[in-house]
């Protein structure tokens, strides 16, 4: 009798999405201590902008070196430390004494945090098909993560600071316990590749090996994985060097620069949007807790409802349409909903909402980028995730900064506009990516067949 598959990868599924969501949850706090530190420390919002930038510079620069430990470590030793790494890191940040401290507390949690997502898209390459695997992209890395962002607005200021009115060190303290945990779960259940794992049978691993490409790509990701370090940084170093495509570098750009415009404006929910609702409009951490959860909770929706549209559209109008369609439409709408926002700026409940319905369409194209580096990059996915992220980071070293500097000279209005404009610079960029372009001349003959 044939053997029934196992369901191993559905349990890796369930901790990819747990990493996700403790990833957005721990790193969305700092906008919620913002209005302490600000008082205690009588600070700017200058100053305030510099410690997120100080996060996105470490977190900028330690993507590719993370990104290249990922895929020489193995997913499992190294997002484990990962972890372990940020977590110890946020409760870090209730001892910082003062800015000095804190500057050096965001380094730390900025460089635990890189390695997570480009770890994410090495699981979700191996151990994913590719016909549905934009779709668990877009529930891992996009759902889950804005869920965990939108979990720590309502859990950490609603629940722990409103309700039960505890001190933020200590609701932080108990956030670090959480990430921990889940660092001693992942290290005991989760292993790299299915070919490393005792509890996966045969037929789950033709079943996932199955998809034209994909077989020969696990079975290096094994080879790698039960091979001498030497050996694996010779393998990395020869995909590098020896297979890099010239011609398709310009595509590389395009996908860079729409990842640049895109992050530089979804990290106004990341660190000032609660702020501006305690401030500019005066809410309690009950309130501002709920009201900065809406679009958070919006993205989250519309990654998922993007990952499922995108695999929906592929075999119908071609990957690289598929992939500008989503990219594009998606930014471009939500520009809109930017103006229409301000339109009500003065009521914060309903301007939320629109921001839900912003939130819902810019990340409804975030699996849809996750793919376009997933079909490009070949057995270098780790790498070139880590490099795009790079550039992603890079613009949030930008982007607090920026955001403050306008505020304070000018309006809160003014950053919103600001906002919709990286949203249609981004939209318009994602009409020149093309997804049949591989980065790697070995992998053109592995790129979809049919693609229009």
């Amino acid at each position: 009798m044939r053997q029934s598959p196992s369901r191993v990868r559905w349990i890796v599924f369930a901790l990819a999405c747990a990493a996700s969501w403790m990833l957005y949850l721990h790193r969305y706090t700092f906008a919620l201590i913002k209005p302490e530190l600000a008082r205690e420390w009588d600070v700017e919002l200058v100053t305030l902008g510099a410690m997120d930038s100080a996060f996105n510079g470490a977190y900028a620069l330690a993507q590719v070196p993370c990104g290249l430990l990922a895929d020489l470590m193995g997913t499992h030793v190294f997002l484990t430390a990962a972890l372990v790494v940020w977590s110890c890191a946020l409760a870090w940040h209730g001892w910082a004494g003062g800015p000095g401290v804190m500057y050096g507390v965001r380094v730390a949690f900025g460089v635990g945090q890189a390695g997570c997502y480009p770890s994410l898209s090495k699981i979700s390459r191996a151990w994913f098909p590719a016909a549905n695997r934009t779709a668990l992209q877009g529930w891992s890395a996009v759902f889950f993560g804005w869920l965990g962002a939108a979990s720590a607005n309502v859990i950490f200021a609603t629940v722990l600071l409103g309700w039960l009115a505890l001190d933020w060190r200590l609701a932080l303290a108990i956030f670090a316990g959480g990430g921990l945990l889940l660092a001693l779960l992942f290290g005991l259940v989760f292993r790299s590749t299915p070919q490393q794992h005792p509890k996966v049978n045969e037929a789950e691993r033709q079943l996932i090996e199955g998809e034209p490409g994909l077989q020969g790509a696990a079975a290096d990701v094994g080879r790698i994985g039960n091979s001498s370090r030497e050996t694996a940084q010779q393998t990395q170093a020869a995909t590098v060097l020896r297979s890099l495509r010239p011609a398709a570098l310009l595509n590389l750009v395009f996908i860079l620069i729409q990842q640049f415009a895109s992050t530089f404006a979804d990290l106004i929910y990341a660190t000032w949007v609660p702020f501006f609702l305690a401030t500019e409009h005066n809410l309690t951490y009950s309130q501002m807790g709920i009201y900065s959860a809406l679009p958070l909770l919006g993205g989250a929706c519309g990654g998922a409802v993007g990952g499922y549209l995108n695999d929906w559209l592929i075999p119908r109008a071609g990957r690289r349409w598929a992939r500008r369609i989503i990219g594009a439409g998606g930014k471009g709408t939500a520009c809109l909903l930017v103006i229409a926002a301000l339109a009500v700026y003065d009521r914060p409940y309903l301007f939320c909402w629109l921001l839900a319905g912003v939130k819902f369409f810019a990340d409804s194209g975030l699996a849809t980028a996750w793919g376009v580096i997933t079909d490009v990059s070949g057995k270098a996915t780790a790498t070139v995730f880590g490099i795009a992220n790079a550039v992603g980071a890079a613009a949030g070293i930008l982007s607090p900064l920026v955001f403050a500097l306008v505020a304070e000279h000018y309006s809160w209005p003014i950053v919103f506009a600001v906002v919709g404009s990286a949203y249609l610079v981004s939209a318009l960029t994602w009409l020149l990516v093309d997804a049949a372009k591989p980065l790697f001349s070995e992998d053109r003959e592995q790129s979809t067949a049919g693609v229009r």
